[in-house]
This record gives C-alpha cells, structure tokens and sequence, in this order.
C-alpha cells in the first residue's frame, strides 16, 4: 500500500494554479487542507502586510468542504478547491462592496458576473483586497484602512489600485486573484510586487456588479504566478453578458494563438528616457530585451512622437473622476463617514471641468482607437516596461507618472500582460508590458510564457514565507 504524506503548507503557498490543479486532480491535495494552509499564513501574515480587508473564514472552510465532496462524488468545476482573492470593488452576495471608502455599505444583493462565474467554477472565495479609495490611485496606501505594504520590502508600496490583491498573490495568501484595472490598476501591482497580470481586451471578461470608475475603461484583471494561470482564469470568466453593455461579442470563439514566433514584429519605444522611464527601470529592460533575441522577433522602432504620454494618462484620469462624481454621489454628501481630503478634491478637479473639457478628454479614446490600428498594422506586439518607476515608500507623494506606460492599452482598449523582468538595484521587482491588438489575448499570453521561461524572472513564492 503506498503512503503519500500529506504536503508543507509552504510548498501549497509556493505552487501555482495550475500545479495545484493537477494535484488535486490526482488525490495529492484535498481542497480543505488547502483552504487551511492559505487560512493559516493569512491568520500569520495579513497583520503586518494589510493585503485583505474583508475574511470569511468560517465561509471559506465550507466553500473547501463542499469543493471536497464534489471532488469525492459529484461533478467538479474548472476551479474547484482553488482559494482565490477579490478585489473590494466587485459584489458577493450577502458581503459589503466598500470600494475602499469608509461609511457602512449595505450587502449586495446579488454576486458579480466574474463572482457567479467563479462559483459556478467552484472557487473558494477566501475574501476582498484592499485598495485604493474609490479605486483612485495607484499606492493602496488607504486613509480608511490603512495601506497595504509590499511583500518584497515592508514600508513599500504594492501598487493600486489593485494592490492587496497583487500582494496576497505574491506573499501565498491567495493562489489567484482577480481585480480592476482601468489606466493601469492591475498592471503596475503587479510590476511592483514581481508578479504576472493580465487586463484583457476591453469588454472580453463582463464588468458587471464591479464599481465602476470608468465604464468604457474599466476591465476585469487577474493576478497569478505564472502566464499559464492567467490563461486559465481568462478562459473560465471570458464570455459574451447580454446584462453588460460593453461586453463583447465575439464573431469566434477564444481559440489558441495563430501567429508564427519567426515571423513576429515587435514594436519598441525609440526613447524611454524621453516618455519619463528612470535610468534603472531602462537598464533592467534593456538586459532582459538582451535575453529575447529569438522570442521577439523581428525589433521594429514605432513612432510614438503624436503620442503624450503623461497628457493622455490624465484625460483618462479625468473621464475616472468625472464619472465618480456620480458613482460615489452618496459617499460624498455622507458627512458622517467623510471621504479623504484627497479624494474630495480630485473629484471636485472634474466638478470644476466643463462639459467641453470632458469631450475633449473623451475625443483621447478615439485618438487612441486609430493609434492602436496604425500601430498592430505595423507590428504585432509593443514591447515597454510596465512601469517607469519601481516600488516607493508608502507615506509619501506617489509619482504622478505610475500609469504612464499602461494607460495605453487601457484608453485603445487593448489587452496587455505584465511578467517580471528583473530586479532593480535595491532588490525590488520591476514588469515587462506585453500590449497586442484588440482580441489577441491569447496570442499575448503565448508570448508572455515564452518570454517568462527564457526570463526567469520571477520571485522565489511566496515572498513572505
């Protein structure tokens, strides 16, 4: 009789989605230990690094059991047993959706559409990230709850506005985890915190029941420890929503990449330096372009001079603000549970606009729609740093520049993947930005894993043992 003892919970932590897959596939892993493992280093861990603002561990224990008996008898979803975090700004039923503003929220009556998708996946839902206030910013360095300190160094910010989501992720908090991203909110905590994440094509995962910020760039984003965990969220929460009006419909069903890696065009920034990209960030980038000589292809210099960077990262800021004035209209007025000084006056910012400047602001995504086309008929992949900057001291002023690079993607509607690419100086992680046509996601994340495996760039998981 063969005996397999049961596994470390560390070596449960360090695992990625996929190979917790297989060994629950095979018997080697039950889902309630699992949910216990993950349970006890949140118990240890979120204290000191604040990745959750919400945990239902009694819910969690009987999400894992009944994982367990479906396992054992019944019919099993693609997730089944896998714990899984969730930004604060998407709807479970029976749980506040804070969205990180203070004030009581009633319950949501109704799950999300990512949410439904992920029980009917047989997820286990362990609890809801911290982030930004309003999911406007991009340090979840919270006035309300507090900030969210990066695994890699404490003190440091993870990013945002998915930042506690990002976080869980690389400290073995949570094996997956899926939040918002609309100039960058996925993108740069994944930069900051060393690991991989994908916001989709505009409309390709429905956003309903997620708190706005700014419907027609808001995206559903994951977080993972591997491309081929992205892939395989994509591919369970993906699919056409009658009930969202930006959901898209696809002509073909997502199918695996069609494009030959010998004939690839990769399209590369002439000056990074010149867009506000730091000195170490381009040395770093340049080493692991160094390292792609095949995976890349063909290495073409696009012409980005009609194209400001820092200009149009803050038209997209303005349509963000503009819309929450409405969104967080109640949050606003309640006077006993005010919002930061901060906060109020970014949107006061767009209350001060005039409908003229709104327009003009709006006229970017249409510019950017047409760069985007000129752009992928040249090249079939822009290759940039995710961020020009890494991680910074939380307490202080974030630099105004974070969503430079990735408010790109999200204004054309594009999709773009973020894998660790190195390590700066001072030993913090720093992403490489993958952004392809509108649709090629799955085509991206192709390329993602083989630019991955020759990188090798990742951080020993967990961060924090």
């Amino acid at each position: 009789m063969n005996f397999t003892p049961p596994m470390a919970d560390l070596d449960l932590r360090r695992a990625t989605l996929c190979q917790l897959l297989h060994w629950l596939a095979i018997g080697r892993v039950q889902p309630q230990p699992l949910a216990e493992a993950y349970q006890n280093a949140i118990e240890r861990i979120n204290p000191r690094l604040n990745a959750y603002v919400s945990l239902t561990p009694a819910l969690m224990q009987e999400q894992a059991a009944a994982a367990q008996h479906r396992r054992r008898d019944g019919v099993i979803g693609r997730l089944d047993g896998i714990p899984l975090a969730l930004k604060d700004n998407f709807d479970v039923a029976g749980w506040a959706t804070r969205t990180g503003l203070p004030g009581r929220k009633p319950p949501a009556q109704e799950d999300a559409h990512v949410v439904a998708r992920l029980r009917a996946s047989g997820a286990v839902l362990i609890g809801k990230t911290q982030m930004d206030e309003g999911a406007l910013g991009a340090a979840t360095d919270n006035p309300h709850y507090g900030p969210t300190h990066n695994p890699h160094r404490h003190g440091y910010s993870a990013g945002g506005s998915s930042g506690g989501a990002a976080a869980a992720v690389a400290a073995g908090l949570a094996v997956v985890a899926v939040g918002s991203d609309s100039l960058g909110s996925i993108r740069i905590p994944a930069s900051y915190s060393g690991v991989y994440a994908l916001k989709p094509t505009h409309g390709e995962i429905s956003a309903r029941g997620m708190t706005p910020a700014a419907r027609r760039l808001d995206a559903v984003g994951l977080l993972a420890r591997s491309v081929d965990d992205l892939t395989v969220l994509l591919q369970v929460l993906a699919g056409y929503d009658a009930d969202d009006a930006r959901s898209r419909r696809r002509r073909v069903a997502l199918s695996p990449p069609d494009w030959e890696p010998g004939h690839l065009r990769a399209g590369l920034l002439p000056d990074l330096a010149a867009v506000g990209v730091e000195p170490e960030v381009i040395e770093v980038f340049e080493a692991a372009l160094a390292k792609l000589p095949r995976e890349l292809g063909e290495r073409r210099t696009v012409d980005f001079s009609d194209w400001n960077f820092a200009r149009t990262r803050r038209a997209g800021l303005l349509l963000m603000e503009s819309e929450m004035l409405s969104t967080f209209a109640e949050d606003l007025a309640d006077t006993e549970h005010p919002v930061s000084a901060h906060f109020r006056e970014m949107l006061n910012y767009a209350a001060r606009k005039s409908a003229a400047d709104y327009a003009v602001a709006d006229r970017v995504l249409d510019a950017a729609t047409l760069k985007m086309r000129r752009l992928f008929a040249q090249v079939d992949v822009l290759v940039m740093p995710t961020t020009p900057q890494g991680a910074f001291p939380l307490g202080g002023n974030a630099p105004d520049s974070q969503a430079d690079l990735t408010s790109f993607a999200s204004l054309a509607g594009c999709p773009a993947v973020s894998i660790p690419m190195g390590t700066l100086r001072n030993g913090m992680p720093i992403g490489l930005q993958l952004v392809g046509a509108r649709g090629s996601d799955l085509r991206l994340l192709e390329l993602a894993a083989v630019c991955a495996a020759t990188l090798d760039a990742e951080p020993a998981y967990p961060v924090i043992a």
